[in-house]
C-alpha cells in the first residue's frame, strides 16, 4: 500500500490539517529512503530490527528526541493503518518505546506587554495592511485558536450578534468561542475596510495578504514574529505563543481548568494542564518577592 494511499485516509477520514498530513509524508519518506539506501528493503518490509537501528541512527545525528518520538508515531500510525488493512501482519513499531523527552513549560508573554504592543500607535495605524496585522494579533491572543484554525477562519464564521466566532479545529472538530468586545469592533472595522480593496480576486478567508489572496502560514507567522519583536527578546516569537499566553492569561484570572479546555479545542485535559505550572511558577515568584521567608 502506497504512502499517497495512507496520506489520503489521514486528510479525509481523519481530518488532519494539511500541515500534519505533510509532517507524516516528510516522516514516512525519509524512513522509506533509509531502509532502501542501508538495507535494501521496501517500506511494507520493515521490522522490528530495521526500525531500531533507524530511531538510534537518528539520535546518532543529533534529532532531539521529541523529533525522533514525532517520528516514531508517524511510522506506528502507517503501519498499524496497514496492518488494519490486512497488508501486513504485524506492526513493527509495536515493541518500539520513543525516547522520553522533557516537556518544556509553554512560553507566553505577560498581558502587560501584549497591551503595550496592540495599543501603541507607534506601530499601527489606519491603513488595511495595519489593521489586519493587529488583528492577527488580537484573534491570535484574544480567541487561543491556533494558527491552522486562524488561516482556514471565513467571513461568516464570525456571529457578531452573538458575539462569537466558529472555529473548525484539528479533526475538523467544530468549537465556539466568545469575542471580546474590542476584538468583534476591530473585526467589523477590518471586514469593512477590506471591502473597500481593490483586489483582482476575492477570497472567503478571513485574513488576506496584501494582494487579496488567502493568508498562509509563513505570511503569518512572519507577521507575529515581527511584531514580538519589538516586546519579547524570548526565543520563540510564534503564533502558538500568544495560544499559550491566552491560556495562561485565563488561568492566571481564576478560569476553570475544564473550560479552557474547551476554548482551546484540546481533546484532553491532561494537554492543558500543562498551563498550570506557569501559574505555579508564576506564584513562586511572588512568593519569593514578597515573603520575608523567602
Amino acid at each position: 500500500m502506497s504512502i499517497e494511499i495512507f496520506l489520503s485516509y489521514l486528510s479525509h477520514e481523519k481530518r488532519y490539517s494539511p500541515h500534519t498530513v505533510l509532517s507524516y509524508e516528510n516522516d514516512l519518506r525519509q524512513f522509506k529512503e533509509y531502509l532502501l539506501l542501508t538495507f535494501e528493503l521496501d517500506l511494507l518490509e520493515a521490522k522490528y530490527v530495521q526500525v531500531r537501528d533507524y530511531m538510534v541512527y537518528l539520535m546518532e545525528n543529533n534529532i532531539g528526541a521529541n523529533s525522533v518520538g514525532r517520528k516514531m508515531s508517524a511510522l506506528r500510525s502507517f503501519y498499524k493503518y496497514n496492518q488494519r488493512q490486512g497488508v501486513i501482519t504485524s506492526n513493527p513499531l509495536s515493541l518500539i518505546k520513543s525516547p522520553k523527552a522533557a516537556k518544556p513549560l509553554p512560553v507566553f508573554i505577560a498581558d502587560q506587554q501584549l497591551d503595550k504592543l496592540l495599543d501603541s500607535e507607534e506601530y499601527f495605524n489606519g491603513s488595511f495592511a495595519s489593521v489586519r496585522d493587529k488583528l492577527i494579533l488580537e484573534v491570535l491572543f484574544g480567541t487561543g485558536m491556533r494558527l491552522a484554525e486562524l488561516i482556514a477562519l471565513k467571513d461568516n464564521d464570525i456571529d457578531f450578534y452573538d458575539g462569537s466566532v466558529k472555529v473548525y479545529g484539528k479533526g475538523g472538530k467544530q468549537r465556539i468561542i466568545p469575542l471580546p468586545k474590542p476584538l468583534a469592533v476591530l473585526l467589523r472595522e477590518f471586514i469593512n475596510l477590506k471591502s473597500l480593496q481593490y483586489f483582482d480576486n476575492k477570497t472567503e478567508a478571513l485574513i488576506v495578504s496584501n494582494t487579496g489572496k488567502q493568508a498562509n502560514r509563513s505570511f503569518i507567522y512572519s507577521t507575529v514574529k515581527s511584531y514580538l519583536t519589538f516586546i519579547s527578546t524570548q526565543d520563540k516569537r510564534s503564533p502558538h505563543v500568544l495560544r499559550h499566553s491566552y491560556a495562561t492569561s485565563l488561568l492566571n484570572r481564576g478560569a476553570d481548568l475544564n473550560a479552557i479546555k474547551e476554548l482551546l479545542g484540546h481533546a484532553s485535559l491532561a494537554s492543558t494542564e500543562v498551563y498550570t505550572h506557569n501559574s505555579i511558577e508564576r506564584l513562586k515568584t511572588i512568593y519569593k518577592q514578597a515573603h520575608p521567608k523567602a
